[in-house]
């Protein structure tokens, strides 16, 4: 894929929002900067009109792909757009349900798509969509040992968390609620925690159901958003998409100021220093 214009102009021109946090503190992954810390999923969009419009509006320049759902060599495909949105794909292995599978799939997205970073996805229940967390990790290892950039979707879980990082991923990927139920960030505690100890990148994943979800996953300290149901299925996916877009730079910004702490009690604003008694 393309380098995308990610300039202020560029991003202005595209629908995007122009954001100080994107500019000036750019995502960086497996040595890659990133000026968007929105990820775009491809996933539930109703046409390809609307997919294009919802990446120019939100800015993303990285876009995951399900290898299963899509033929690499279609034309007037999903990568078609893609390319002419000038956007990094990223290939997923959404649909799989054993660490086999999904290292397939991963080395089949290789040879189809010329890249070697893949979004790890190993699904333990068809219902809930929950990630299979020892399948996860032997994927993940084996895929990391074949050369592979790898971004997994897991659980929540700290412990998790760490292990993925310590067998060589360049990024982990925690949920914040199940894939597509809009229910926002469920355990913003463990979400801090696996902050606090990651040294890669922390990409919320899955769960978010409007702009302040995002907004709230940056202002915890994840690094990035990733975002699929909750803008391919809004009315409006392009208005959501940028929506979604100006909530994680407004997040990061406000992470990056440092919130007041929180009170007990009111403390005023105006300080009683110098105040003259009467």
């Amino acid at each position: 894929m393309h380098a995308t214009d990610t300039t202020a102009a560029g991003r202005a021109a595209a629908g995007a929002p122009a954001g100080a946090a994107s500019a000036t503190d750019p995502l960086v992954i497996a040595g890659r900067a990133l000026r968007s810390r929105l990820l775009l999923g491809t996933g539930g969009f109703r046409s390809l009109e609307a997919m294009a419009a919802a990446i120019a509006a939100s800015g993303s320049e990285l876009v995951t792909v399900a290898l299963r759902r899509v033929d690499p060599g279609a034309r007037g495909s999903i990568v078609d757009v893609l390319d002419a949105a000038g956007v990094q794909l990223l290939p997923n292995t959404a649909g799989c349900f054993t660490a086999r599978d999904a290292v397939l799939t991963a080395k089949l997205a290789r040879e189809a798509f010329g890249t070697d970073w893949v979004k790890l996805e190993v699904i333990g229940d068809d219902r809930t969509l929950l990630p299979d967390a020892p399948a996860l990790l032997e994927a993940a290892e084996e895929l990391v040992d074949a050369g592979f950039t790898v971004l997994p979707y897991t659980n929540d879980d700290p412990i998790l968390a760490r292990r993925l990082e310590d067998v060589g991923c360049a990024a982990v990927m925690p949920l914040g609620s199940p894939i597509g139920s809009g229910q926002g960030l469920l355990n913003p505690y463990n979400l801090r925690l696996i902050r606090e100890r990651a040294t890669v990148p922390v990409i919320l994943d899955a769960g978010v159901g409007t702009a302040s979800d995002a907004a709230l996953a940056m202002e915890l300290g994840c690094d990035a958003v990733l975002c699929a149901s909750a803008i391919s299925r809004a009315e409006d996916p392009a208005l959501m998409a940028r929506a979604i877009a100006l909530g994680v730079d407004g997040g990061r910004l406000a992470f990056r100021a440092g919130r007041i702490p929180l009170r007990h009690y009111a403390q005023a604003s105006t300080p009683e220093d110098g105040v003259p008694q009467f």
